[in-house]
């Protein structure tokens, strides 16, 4: 609680708040600090390296005045609306989990086969598609017409890679813009590459909230543009972060609104332990196994990750939590 009440996730200044944020991780200067960084990632601990020149030169490229709108031309990309600044994952009720079944009956997944909503359930966001200069258009505003309880936009695009087609009008140029994310040997922030699962970009409203979770692998995530403050957990901190159950639409999701936590309803809240960073343009966050994260726009900005294998130091407390 002290994270939120120092500084409410629904504001997105910066200048009085950014020499009071409570990082607790370790950041590593490229190349010089590879070695470390390297060890780190050996033991499956959270950091941040930053100046890696492969980095900065996307960084460059993807804020120079024109590029992403000759990079994306008019291809229509995932959008996601909501009324307000909070966005949270969903999947759409009676939705069985299709392959997973499979291993299911093998027992090596526990828990429903599909997707039921509670009563009182409404999706919280909207989805749609329109190409990148209609989202900027939406989201490109200034400051008099943001606030938490206005409209905010998030666009998505996929890079599927070995993946296949995995989505409409996928962005395989990703590979070639980020070329530290391609699944070669001896890339730090790809562990296992033959598992990784595309590159996922999400470029960012300036206020939109994305809803605390975790996601069951390794994840590395390079803010290319702007600024994003993540609010980290330890998959120990689970039982005290309230999550929707595996069935429900927003599963692996914090029931809580961090905004404005209703501590009568959740009373273990008040004691789950956090940390947090203020990601800036050319750093690379990387999160293991089910860690969680809490994120927030505090500019319009660009953020790829991707993810590749699964750690099973961290099963534990989440498998406790009914996943």
């Amino acid at each position: 609680m002290d994270v939120l009440q120092n500084w409410s996730p629904d504001d997105t200044s910066t200048s009085k708040n950014t020499r009071h944020v409570h990082q607790g991780l370790c950041v590593f200067t490229m190349p010089h600090d590879y070695n470390k960084a390297l060890t780190y990632r050996h033991l499956e601990l959270p950091f941040i390296t930053r100046n890696d020149p492969e980095v900065a030169a996307t960084v460059e490229r993807w804020n120079a005045p024109g590029y992403m709108e000759r990079l994306m031309n008019d291809v229509q990309h995932r959008t996601e609306y909501s009324i307000n600044n909070h966005f949270m994952y969903w999947m759409r009720p009676n939705t069985k989990f299709g392959n997973n079944n499979k291993k299911r009956h093998r027992g090596q997944l526990r828990g429903p086969s599909r997707i039921t909503a509670p009563a009182n359930w409404s999706q919280p966001t909207e989805m749609m598609r329109m190409p990148y200069a209609e989202w900027l258009q939406h989201a490109n505003v200034t400051d008099d017409k943001l606030g938490p309880e206005k409209e905010h936009w998030y666009y998505r695009l996929i890079g599927c890679g070995k993946m296949g087609s995995c989505d409409k009008g996928s962005s395989e140029y990703l590979f070639d813009e980020l070329t530290f994310f391609q699944p070669k040997p001896n890339q730090l922030y790809l562990v296992e590459p033959t598992q990784q699962k595309g590159i996922h970009c999400r470029f960012g409203m300036k206020g939109v909230i994305a809803e605390n979770h975790f996601d069951g692998s390794r994840n590395s995530i390079a803010l290319l543009g702007g600024q994003r403050r993540y609010i980290l957990s330890h998959p120990n901190q689970c039982p005290k972060l309230s999550l929707f159950p595996k069935e429900h639409p927003s599963a692996r999701h914090s029931a809580v609104d961090w905004s404005d936590p209703d501590l009568q309803s959740y009373p273990h809240f008040a004691d789950a332990r956090t940390n947090e960073v203020v990601l800036r343009p050319g750093e690379v966050l990387y999160l293991p196994t089910n860690w969680f994260h809490y994120i927030i726009s505090l500019t319009l900005n660009f953020q790829c990750n991707t993810r590749s294998g699964i750690n099973t130091e961290y099963m534990k407390p989440i498998h406790d939590c009914g996943f």
